[in-house]
């Protein structure tokens, strides 16, 4: 049985930026353009007035100031209030291949290693472009990686859930070297035209790369233990799905085809399963909260994070200690907590001890213990 490490990571992160300024103008122009379209039966009272947002209702909600996107124009345009994105041909490379080997570039640099050195990609995100062939088979081709690919979806855990089935491949001795990389348009199914959720996401694309820790660059992390839970929930949800055009609507858009979620509910019913579940991976394998030096938790909401530090910490975390990315990314869905990993994790001591983890639809949660070599 051999051990597992974490030896690198690396970040795509798009060019383009959509301030919250840029965003609020935008969803005010689209919320007076739909009142003015619904007048009447706004007057007649057969419909409610679509309200404005703001930067400080934003701000306050969410601890978000910006985010990353693989498309401004169509976001911003009020008649429009989605990404355009080029349908590409069969024969050019998908848009979250082409981010996914970005990325899995940046992990592989880091590690000291190169194609050759790895034999399987996956591909785990919120959402995928297709249903196949496998992303992941894809950026294997592109990478020139010989071995096997495959796509997995656990919602905003996916990372944590790749990276448990990639530890458990290389320890058995299935592979020598796994990549786990997560590419996130989330703008392409977020609702650009809901209030209260017009402002969460954003679009990047994280890689690890899983190996042997007896082939592994020096200062490499250990995977100690993992650990995932899921828990049937229909509070964060997505009806999209290949049945559309077998129902009486067709294919017609609605509503609950893109992302929807009962803020309320989650926030009540997932902060409490999520910190149950570190202190009781942590408990198991005999780790006290007090020789944690870092939390890289999901960037979902810094609310929500700065309730699960202060619950498994028993205390409010020091600067540092949980280091929060969202500020500028915003929510990256499964991206999240490699984004915070991947800019701070290098200054951690030899024998350091952290806990990445993430949690989301499903409901689901998931966490990797790592310790610094």
């Amino acid at each position: 049985m051999y051990k597992a490490v974490i030896s690198g990571s690396g970040v795509f992160t798009p060019e383009n930026v959509i301030t919250n300024a840029e965003l609020v103008t935008a969803f005010n122009a689209y919320a007076d353009k739909w009142n003015a379209e619904h007048a009447d039966a706004i007057e007649a009272g057969n419909v409610e007035a679509m309200g404005h947002s703001s930067e400080d209702f934003i701000v306050a909600a969410s601890g978000i100031h910006q985010r990353y996107v693989m498309d401004k124009t169509g976001v911003l345009d009020p008649d429009v209030m989605h990404p355009l994105l080029r349908q590409r041909d069969d024969d050019e490379p998908g848009i979250m291949a082409e981010m996914a080997v970005d990325a899995c570039g940046k992990a592989l640099a880091q590690a000291g290693k190169s194609a050759e050195d790895v034999d399987a990609v996956i591909v785990a995100a919120s959402n995928m472009e297709r249903a196949y062939p496998a992303i992941a088979i894809e950026v294997q081709t592109l990478l020139g990686i010989q071995g096997f690919g495959f796509d997995m979806n656990v919602a905003c855990s996916s990372a944590t859930f790749g990276i448990q089935a990639a530890a458990d491949m290389v320890r058995a001795g299935s592979a020598r070297a796994i990549l786990v990389v997560n590419p996130e348009i989330c703008s392409g199914h977020l609702e650009w035209c809901d209030r209260d959720c017009h402002f969460i996401f954003g679009d990047v694309a994280t890689a690890v790369l899983v190996e042997r820790d007896d082939l592994a660059r020096d200062g490499s992390f250990e995977i100690v233990s993992t650990r995932c839970a899921t828990e049937f929930s229909n509070n964060i949800r997505n009806n999209n799905g290949f049945l559309r055009r077998s129902r009486p609507d067709g294919v017609k858009d609605r509503r609950d085809m893109q992302f929807v979620q009962n803020g309320r509910k989650v926030f009540k019913e997932v902060l409490p399963m999520v910190s149950k579940h570190i202190l009781g991976h942590l408990g198991d394998e005999g780790i006290a909260t007090d020789d944690l030096k870092r939390l890289w938790l999901h960037q979902a909401n810094k609310s929500m994070n700065d309730f699960i530090g202060k619950k498994v910490l028993g205390r409010v975390p020091e600067d540092g200690e949980q280091p929060n990315i969202l500020q500028d990314y915003a929510n990256t869905s499964s991206a999240g907590s490699i984004i915070a990993f991947s800019k701070y994790s290098e200054d951690l001591k030899a024998g350091d001890t952290g806990v990445i983890c993430s949690f989301g639809a499903g409901y689901s949660v998931g966490s990797v213990v790592i310790r610094r070599n």
